[in-house]
């Protein structure tokens, strides 16, 4: 096959927002491509909406503006719709109350997590050996912090981020990047304080107006020409000097393949191509997830809350949209029995359930799901609240556990790359800027 009997250079397999990150970048750099979804929507995992007037998040509650998002929100021109983050605080329910965790040096001397004795082990650390690669992340916190910081603090918020254990999550699947700052370092702690003298994360949380899903739709609106939805592809295999990608209006011919699938859907893909590397994709495990979003009146400002392990809740944690984004979705109205309607006020809170620690909970009916999410934040929050939403996530997030040893197995013919959250870490932020560095690489 000679180049000009291809149908473009690139072949980008998902229009989540990897894909869509990746046609920015590619046209930016005068590639020609073409992406194909499977779904009649783009932008995969990150979908936002409203219901009875309040906005809601069935994926990513909020992202970082870091550099590479920061690029895009200034090409999309929406620098208008972003919304900044207010109070930046996020707690730990640990015996029975909430305690705030310390992103500050005022706020580790002050903390209740930490007794004085474990906050003196924390001070420690730089006396530790480094990260073993197989140790897990429970045993690297342990070994490096103590067990009353892992318990009351690091473990929570670590294992929060995946809906994981950190107990079943090797270092080198899970903490790559921190083995990198500690050997930059020569410890944790020392870029623990440097961070936390400048404020805090080095990227403000952001959402837009009208959720996170404004970007992916920007992203497709300025790309729509080269995007097809609704054309699942049905498999990858050589042709010529590139790949054919067979779908069911047709073939499409590239030089080039981009597969941004999740791991069980390109294992698929791969059968025949690749089959050792489709063998060890179709391992690897994700925390299955349920979301239910609550509406429910509150006065505390911050993201949200992780839940300790030991706590007896089956909620994982709970993001407090209303606080995070200043968002009430103002009053809505309702039916009631008599006919008439309603006012309804407050705001949005989003609880997680399931994950690796409670698995089977995701497969619950709504009501049930609803039940205990509700009756958990008012043990928590001390204040009632009401179920807007229960939504289901079967691949909620990697669990970068012993499974995911199997990408040591994965290799690709040339000419065909993988960009995903099995490639790369997880969230937005890394999504898009992995999708930037392969641009550069392709281009």
């Amino acid at each position: 096959m000679t180049e000009s009997e291809f149908d473009a250079a690139v072949g980008v397999v998902g229009a989540g927002i990897t894909g869509l990150a990746l046609a920015h970048h590619l046209d930016d750099a005068g590639v020609d491509h073409v992406v194909l979804e499977a779904s009649d929507e783009p932008g995969g995992v990150i979908r936002s909406g409203r219901v009875d007037g309040y906005l809601l998040e069935w994926g990513p509650q909020r992202l970082r503006r870091t550099d590479p998002v920061d690029e895009l929100v200034v090409d999309l021109g929406l620098d208008d719709e972003v919304l900044e983050a207010g109070e930046t605080e996020m707690f730990v329910y640990a015996d029975g109350s909430l305690g705030r965790a310390p992103f500050s040096l005022d706020a580790f001397a002050e903390t209740d997590l930490l007794s004085e004795e474990a906050k003196l082990t924390v001070v420690g650390e730089p006396a530790t050996d480094p990260a073993r690669p197989d140790e897990t992340a429970a045993e690297l916190f342990t070994r490096k912090f103590g067990e009353e910081a892992y318990r009351n603090l690091l473990g929570p918020l670590f294992g929060g981020i995946y809906g994981s254990d950190p107990a079943e999550m090797p270092v080198r699947h899970a903490l790559s990047g921190l083995m990198a700052v500690e050997e930059r370092y020569d410890c944790l702690l020392k870029p623990a304080v440097k961070r936390a003298m400048q404020g805090g994360a080095s990227a403000p949380a952001i959402s837009f107006e009208e959720g996170v899903q404004r970007l992916s739709e920007a992203l497709y609106d300025a790309h729509r020409t080269n995007v097809r939805l609704e054309t699942p592809v049905e498999g990858v295999r050589r042709e010529g000097a590139g790949y054919a990608l067979d779908t069911a209006d047709g073939t499409v011919a590239v030089e080039r393949v981009v597969v941004t699938t999740p791991a069980d859907v390109t294992a698929d893909l791969l059968a025949d191509l690749a089959p050792d590397a489709a063998t060890a994709l179709a391992e690897l495990n994700y925390n299955p997830l349920a979301m239910v979003h609550l509406l429910a009146d509150g006065d505390r400002e911050g993201f949200g809350y992780q839940v300790r392990h030991d706590e007896g809740l089956d909620t994982l944690g709970v993001s407090w949209n209303v606080s995070m984004f200043d968002r009430d979705g103002g009053l809505a109205s309702e039916a009631n029995d008599g006919g008439s309607r309603a006012e309804r006020s407050g705001g949005v809170y989003t609880a997680f359930l399931g994950g690796m620690r409670n698995p089977e909970l995701v497969e619950a009916d709504d009501d049930t799901l609803g039940t205990v999410a509700s009756e958990e934040f008012e043990q928590v929050m001390d204040v009632p609240a009401e179920v807007l939403s229960v939504e289901r996530l079967e691949r909620g997030f990697p669990a970068y556990d012993r499974s995911w040893d199997a990408l040591d197995d994965v290799e690709t013919p040339d000419g065909l790359f993988l960009a995903t959250n099995y490639t790369a870490r997880m969230g937005v932020p890394s999504r898009i800027r992995e999708a930037r560095e392969l641009a550069e690489r392709l281009s």
